[in-house]
């Protein structure tokens, strides 16, 4: 079986009998020594204490007097965030019911970055056992944010971070093969490279063709699918969609904010400028295998999924969307 995003630490979690991630001791530490909490040389005496018991004791209660005692600002800024987001997970017995929680919530205080990770390990989770390079890139939209890279006909998504500051059509291995001239290349996945994945997941620096008719869509949708089942408990079938054309728009769901707002407009029976529809990057729809889960407003309707770019070709999925925006009777974390 196929290891995969060991960054995540999924293997210093324990899992119960239901499947779900148990946090651990090891696993809490793991946060506790990532390098913005490591205290300086000059910090305070209560700084030094603090770190030094938690990494011993990792669940041990803390004040918020002792909190306030922090003499740096950014110090007890750091400290707040990490220990809230341990309290939310010890509230919890698996990972996967902490998160449904915080999406739940309506109200999500804890910096991106602990969400991002928070949704890796649980994804790690949902995909274990697959051995599909596609639906394991596809799957990075969830906590990655990608840059859209347009050439010609292609569709091609490349992670933002590694990206970074590179051209907005940086050359990748099929347009390397057109004659493109850049210093920075980045591979596209494809069955030529696919192997070649594996070794190189956790760098995140494989590019996606997202184009219709290639097989990123097909394993964004079983990536999707995946998601739900092992969140919600529930069967879906999705399947993408060239285009939407006199579909009845009974429900849908945006996978990113700019989807969810292109989708308030085209259910208003609004319609979309040129350019307001070129950022619509690809649709799909859900049905349910057993419509007992569906809530009667839906009756046997399809759901619909719209994922698009921002003007400035980029993507930041929202995967919570998935799971609060399904119209079902009920929301079941993997227990």
């Amino acid at each position: 079986m196929r290891d995969f995003w060991v960054s995540c630490g999924h293997h210093l979690l324990d899992r119960n009998a239901g499947g779900g991630l148990v946090v651990t001791d090891e696993f809490l530490k793991a946060y506790f020594a990532r390098p913005e909490l490591m205290p300086p040389e000059d910090a305070c005496a209560v700084e030094l204490r603090l770190h030094r018991e938690l990494l011993a004791h990792p669940r041990r209660p803390v004040s918020a007097g002792e909190l306030a005692a922090l003499a740096d600002a950014d110090a007890r800024e750091n400290w707040n965030f990490v220990l809230a987001f341990r309290d939310l997970l010890l509230r919890h017995s698996t990972l996967e019911g902490a998160y449904l929680e915080l999406v739940r919530s309506g109200s999500i205080s804890l910096p991106p970055l602990f969400i991002n990770q928070l949704i890796h390990v649980i994804l790690r989770n949902a995909l274990d056992g697959c051995d599909d390079p596609f639906v394991v890139r596809a799957a990075e939209l969830f906590f990655r944010p990608q840059r859209i890279m347009l050439h010609e006909q292609s569709l091609l998504l490349g992670d933002e971070e590694v990206i970074g500051g590179l051209k907005m059509t940086p050359v990748l291995s099929l347009m390397s093969m057109l004659g493109a001239a850049t210093e920075t290349q980045i591979d596209v996945l494809d069955d030529g490279n696919a192997e070649h994945y594996w070794h190189r997941c956790d760098q995140f620096d494989m590019g996606l063709d997202l184009t219709v008719g290639k097989p990123g869509r097909v394993a964004l949708a079983q990536a999707m699918t995946r998601w739900i089942s092992h969140l919600l408990g529930i069967e879906v079938v999705i399947e993408p969609l060239t285009e939407l054309r006199d579909a009845k728009l009974t429900w849908y769901v945006g996978l990113d904010s700019e989807a969810t707002a292109i989708g308030d407009r085209l259910w208003r029976g609004e319609g979309l400028d040129d350019q307001t529809a070129g950022r619509v990057l690809a649709l799909f729809r859900l049905t349910f295998t057993d419509t007992a889960v569906v809530a009667d407003v839906l009756e046997r309707e399809p759901v619909y999924l719209i994922m698009a770019m921002t003007s400035g070709l980029n993507l930041r999925m929202k995967p919570q969307n998935l799971l609060t925006g399904l119209p079902i009777k009920r929301l079941e974390a993997v227990s």
